[in-house]
């Protein structure tokens, strides 16, 4: 895929399977079935999509990073306390190193992705996030200011093909974010094509709703409509710690 659109311009002396690193750091897992678990997070840089809400405007919209040996990061990872490393982005599955550091790493391994990419690899949780039409930057939400992205995010956001690949191949959870009652409909109709489409049992606790909001302001405004959908629904919430904890600060 062009480099364009998916990470910084490659260092000439990067060398070998290399990825684009926005962030290498530990923390606590913020999100998901993990939530509060103490975890090493690599974060990627690129995407594929463009959600106007993403929490890492620095992989997505204005990419930046170093580009890293996959042997370098290994041993970034293999030297950090938490065992649980997080793969994140971005999108990190868009980059083919991404298998390899997978596969180099002797820790549980979550891989953070919109569901759109499918890859064989180590990978112990799929933590699988479709993008709903809430996510499309159209013109007055656009944070580029020109609207150019609404298009191809929509037409990219959902693959039937490659989110069954991902839920009958891994451990797998489905993470919806959720910004108010409106949102359910397109939830519930993605969820029975979901389940039409693959071979694994997508259980209620598989699904989880999480308060759109990349600040403490925000999830405010977002954080009691989900919990009050996730009660209704029978399906599981999720919050966004790292947020409540750390509010919008890098490296967290």
């Amino acid at each position: 895929m062009p480099v364009s659109e998916t990470a910084p311009e490659r260092d000439a002396d990067a060398g070998g399977d290399a990825l684009p690193v926005n962030e290498l750091f530990a923390s606590l897992q913020g999100e998901g079935k993990l939530a509060g678990v103490p975890s090493t997070f690599v974060r990627t840089s690129g995407c594929n999509l463009r959600c106007w809400f993403c929490d890492s405007y620095h992989t997505s919209w204005e990419p930046t990073g170093a580009w890293m040996g996959v042997d370098e990061v290994a041993a970034e990872v293999a030297t950090a306390d938490p065992n649980h490393l997080v793969l994140t982005g971005g999108e990190p599955l868009i980059h083919d190193a991404a298998v390899d550091l997978l596969d180099a790493v002797d820790a549980h391994a979550t891989v953070e992705t919109n569901g759109t990419r499918f890859a064989d690899a180590d990978i112990d949780l799929a933590s699988i996030s479709p993008k709903l039409s809430n996510s499309t930057p159209t013109p007055e939400r656009d944070p580029a200011g020109d609207g150019e992205w609404a298009d191809r995010h929509d037409e990219r956001r959902i693959d039937h093909t490659a989110l069954a690949r991902l839920i009958d191949a891994y451990p797998f959870q489905l993470k919806f974010v959720v910004a108010e009652r409106a949102d359910m409909p397109e939830i519930e109709s993605l969820i029975t094509d979901f389940r039409d489409v693959t071979c694994a049992d997508i259980r209620d606790g598989d699904v989880l709703l999480m308060p759109e909001g990349a600040t403490r302001d925000r999830l405010a405004e977002t954080r009691d409509v989900t919990a009050q959908l996730a009660e209704e629904y029978g399906y599981r919430y999720t919050p966004r710690l790292h947020v409540d904890l750390w509010n919008d600060a890098p490296e967290r």
